[in-house]
């Protein structure tokens, strides 16, 4: 009986641990956990990144002061451009050089075809020379030899109009003794023409013998020289257009592009090549007015570059614009951006060629006063 009473207390007994509601106590104990300190975890984030940005903030600051004993400007590298065109239009008949070759000025780099144009010049030549021996006897004037012809001419024409007047002084003096029976009217009028005729063949060949001694005349000379200049100056155009056939370079340089092939047709208006010349070469920054009297003309500088990191290139202003301009769009400084500004060009050393058209570049100029102007 004993036994079966305690069996049914422990039936009765054992689901009572069942009914209360503190199991779930356990299961609560993390969530209040997490609340218990999630404020203080934000709290303690929010005041580390208070902190960091305080950090970021502060060296930012300090990295971007400005130094007053320095001017750094921004700008670009620039350097001069060349298109180089033939004089003439003709032909091409070869091309020498490629892009980005080295070329050093008189260097021949381009030819045009030359096959119609030297026959002109040959013909020039010899149309020059005929007029320089025409020229040249003018000069000289007659000959021993036509002045003596023109002398034997003249006693020639002596000799007949002595004979001449002979004739008819005898028709003349027989008409008088033959009272006109033995010699007409007609032959008297014949004996006078013909010493007339030869009076005036004499008379003419003493003015031929007189030219012959004075000479040609100045007029004669002069027009003379002035078709020879005209002809020499065809045949000087003629061997500049044959010289211009080679296109040559102006100086030392560096082909960017190579514009026109061989047998294309050339023009003065047409570049065959964009020449780039290296030396000299300047950084184009812009300055702001108040800033403006801090540089001078010849003012030293050092130039970097993000491409050659530690490296400064040395360099100088060697231009300062008088006109004030709004800050191009190239320009990214936001403090200078709608600012008028002035625009300097700040020429560098580069030997090495390491500078490209157009990279940017950083200018630093040191505006600090000498010592005695300080004190």
């Amino acid at each position: 009986m004993v036994s079966n009473t305690d069996d049914r207390r422990q039936r009765q007994v054992e689901p009572e641990p069942k009914t209360p509601a503190t199991p779930a106590t356990p299961a609560a104990e993390p969530r209040s956990f997490f609340e218990r300190y999630r404020i203080a975890l934000i709290v303690g984030l929010l005041l580390l990144a208070a902190l960091i940005a305080a950090f970021l903030f502060g060296w930012i600051g300090k990295s971007t002061a400005k130094d007053p004993s320095h001017l750094v400007l921004h700008g670009n590298v620039d350097l001069r451009q060349v298109e180089l065109a033939f004089n003439n239009s003709e032909r091409i008949a070869e091309v020498l050089v490629q892009e980005g070759d080295r070329i050093k000025g008189g260097q021949v780099l381009a030819r045009l075809d030359t096959s119609r144009l030297r026959p002109q010049m040959a013909s020039a030549q010899a149309e020059m020379e005929a007029q320089q021996a025409v020229v040249q006897r003018l000069h000289h004037g007659s000959r021993p030899e036509e002045i003596s012809q023109a002398q034997a001419t003249v006693a020639s024409a002596r000799a007949d109009r002595n004979n001449a007047e002979q004739q008819w002084k005898r028709q003349v003096a027989l008409a008088e003794i033959t009272s006109g029976k033995a010699s007409s009217q007609q032959d008297l009028d014949n004996a006078r023409a013909a010493f007339e005729a030869a009076q005036a063949k004499l008379v003419v060949a003493e003015k031929s013998l007189e030219l012959a001694l004075r000479g040609p005349r100045q007029e004669d000379i002069a027009q003379a020289e002035a078709q020879l200049r005209g002809d020499q100056a065809k045949l000087e155009l003629l061997r500049r257009q044959l010289a211009d056939s080679e296109l040559v370079a102006p100086r030392d340089a560096i082909v960017r592009s190579r514009l026109l092939e061989s047998g294309e047709m050339v023009s003065p208006q047409k570049p065959v090549f964009n020449l780039a010349i290296v030396d000299p070469k300047w950084v184009r920054a812009y300055v702001s007015e108040p800033d403006l009297g801090k540089i001078r003309n010849g003012m030293k500088a050092a130039i970097s570059a993000d491409s050659f990191p530690g490296q400064s290139f040395a360099g100088w202003i060697g231009f300062i614009s008088s006109v004030a301009e709004f800050t191009p769009k190239a320009v990214e400084t936001e403090e200078l951006r709608s600012s008028l500004v002035y625009e300097i060009r700040v020429f560098v050393q580069d030997p090495q060629d390491q500078l490209r058209l157009g990279m940017p570049a950083t200018v630093t100029l040191d505006v600090q006063p000498p010592a005695r102007e300080r004190k």
